[in-house]
């Protein structure tokens, strides 16, 4: 929350220098159209790559089955594990805004070394598809070198844009005001909304193209959409309220570390006014918690004999409260973030298995044939007609009972979607069974031919996931932002994206385990004599303690609680400073 100082009837912004009248007319839903803009562009084109790029790998690059699924797993797990960086850029050295620019750019040179090898066929191999079995020859050092090179910067590049643009958009409203936090809450479950409606997108329009008319046309649509975010959101750069990066949180919370053990022998203080804490320079002052109370000890004032020492102690043996307390909350988010791990191994699972399952199945639809990589679709269009049910019909009705302006806490929303994950777990294992008895039933066990058994039966466990993701995803984003300090918003962010990195590097291993284990459920080339029904309900199993351990977390961590400077005007020019506690 910023603070004012208002003198002689005009009040500035201490930070920026931007009056008050013009910073209200900055930010808002005007600003968030253009994020929400830039989002919908850019994820219909990661999207459409993530589900489908196997495809590629293995049609047109030549690779084996094995190596197209562990380069699309590393991929995305890549993807999303290096939001830390792009966090970490964001908050120590740019704003939001030029982070977003700036690594948009460098998705859109990805982009472009995609479409210029998928092009010429000079720059990849022939296609085993077209030449004898014995000609068939893999991608070469060069061509392999070219394709991860485009794919990585991608990789790197829509890292930075998810790290900061959700950041960027929250940006727009004050979490610390009752009528702009309602707008705040909004915007999240709206942001994933153009998220999903880019999905939408990618996952039907991007992948016919991609099949259709061919790889080049795919990546060079996905090349015009980057660009067109970049541009969007550049469009809207009078309107944002930016943010200033206040150096390194991550140097922040070492000199925490280095001065709690400098001071280790050091008795704690009982009384927070013994602790060392600067009230008239910071944005935002946080209250002293009891948990991690050997932190603590880095914000306690050295004294010889029992006076102060008359030099000022550096960063790195005397800390604020504020600034312990920023190094706390990092600490307690780590076990919500490791608590949501696994409900994304699941999802990697949906992706990945529930694809397989549809090439055994009828995909007529009125006519048409759905490609396999669309049938995410289907969660997608849930998401997509129930975001706007939650938001506008849910949220307002708990409101009122709850006076909370997000409808519940964000730990009970992420709580809610972990439940419906399990459940979806349990649904998708009932589902295989039914499969299964249809192939026995008919005789077609070995057989190549599609069951006469409609897709859509995977629409349930799909729909389910669909909402456990709703709930969980923007839940996440939600509780890091609003839990985090002023100087550490971007990081957090990328912190719950980092969820679904760990989600996609542990699935291959969980996979992997349970194959051993079990002597082989997942081993065979045939879903029909595959035991896929147990691995679902060993995942449902597995869910069900996640969230027992996940609830053990939630009721353990500690909401915020921020000192805010508020000015009151004394009618004679100058103004008071007055701090009010207040819980976020």
């Amino acid at each position: 929350m910023l603070y004012m100082l208002q003198h002689q009837g005009i009040c500035r912004d201490v930070k920026t220098g931007v009056g008050v009248n013009q910073e209200r007319r900055l930010g808002g839903n005007r600003a968030a159209l253009f994020v929400y803009a830039m989002e919908g562009l850019e994820n219909m084109a990661f999207v459409s790559n993530a589900i489908s790029l196997v495809t590629y790998f293995n049609g047109y690059m030549n690779f084996s089955l094995t190596k197209s699924a562990t380069s699309l797993t590393n991929f995305m797990g890549t993807s999303f594990l290096l939001t830390l960086f792009g966090g970490f850029i964001s908050d120590t050295f740019i704003s939001r805004f030029k982070t977003c620019v700036l690594f948009g750019c460098i998705e859109l040179l990805g982009y472009g070394i995609l479409t210029v090898q998928a092009h010429f066929h000079q720059l990849r191999p022939i296609p085993c598809k077209v030449v004898e079995k014995h000609q068939c020859e893999a991608a070469n050092g060069s061509q392999e070198a070219m394709l991860f090179t485009g794919l990585y910067l991608v990789a790197f590049g829509t890292s930075g844009v998810k790290s900061a643009l959700s950041a960027l958009g929250a940006d727009q409203f004050d979490e610390n005001d009752p009528k702009e936090a309602v707008h705040l809450s909004s915007f999240f479950n709206w942001f994933l909304f153009s998220l999903t409606a880019g999905a939408i997108i990618g996952v039907t329009f991007l992948v016919w193209i991609s099949t259709n008319r061919g790889w080049e046309w795919s990546f060079a649509v996905c090349t015009v959409a980057v660009l067109l975010a970049v541009l969007f959101l550049s469009m809207g750069k009078s309107l944002y309220r930016i943010n200033v990066p206040k150096g390194s949180p991550i140097l922040r919370f070492a000199q925490v570390f280095a001065a709690a053990i400098r001071n280790r022998n050091l008795p704690i203080p009982e009384k927070t006014d013994e602790l060392h804490e600067i009230h008239d320079k910071q944005e935002e002052i946080l209250e002293r918690t009891d948990q991690f109370r050997f932190l603590d000890r880095a914000a306690i004032v050295r004294t010889n004999n029992g006076a102060s020492t008359s030099m000022a102690p550096g960063p790195w043996r005397l800390c604020t409260v504020t600034q312990v307390e920023e190094t706390k909350i990092l600490l307690r988010m780590l076990p919500i973030i490791l608590s949501t791990v696994f409900m994304n191994t699941c999802l990697a699972q949906l992706q990945t298995f529930t694809i397989q399952q549809s090439t055994t199945m009828d995909t007529s639809f009125i006519g048409f044939h759905i490609p396999g990589p669309s049938i995410p679709v289907i969660p997608l269009l849930f998401m997509f007609f129930l975001i706007p049910i939650y938001d506008r019909i849910f949220v307002p009705l708990v409101r009122k009972i709850t006076g909370i302006p997000t409808g519940i806490r964000y730990l009970q929303r992420i709580g809610v979607g972990l439940v419906l994950s399990a459940i979806s777990m349990a649904v998708s294992g009932i589902v295989e069974t039914h499969r299964k008895s249809v192939a026995n039933e008919h005789n077609m066990v070995d057989s190549t031919e599609p069951l006469p058994m409609s897709v859509f039966w995977l629409g349930f466990q799909y729909a389910i996931f669909g909402a456990a993701d709703m709930f969980t995803l923007v839940g996440l984003l939600e509780f890091f932002y609003a839990e985090s300090s002023a100087g550490m918003k971007s990081l957090s962010t990328a912190i719950s994206w980092c969820s679904l990195a760990f989600g996609y590097f542990l699935s291959s291993a969980v996979v992997e385990i349970v194959n051993k284990a079990s002597g082989g459920w997942l081993a065979s080339d045939n879903l029909n004599r595959d035991k896929l029904n147990y691995f679902y309900w060993l995942l449902a199993g597995a869910s069900v303690v996640n969230f027992v351990f996940y609830l053990v977390c939630a009721s353990w961590y500690r909401y915020k609680k921020v000192e805010v400077k508020k000015v009151e005007s004394s009618g004679e020019g100058d103004a008071k400073g007055k701090v009010e506690l207040i819980q976020v």
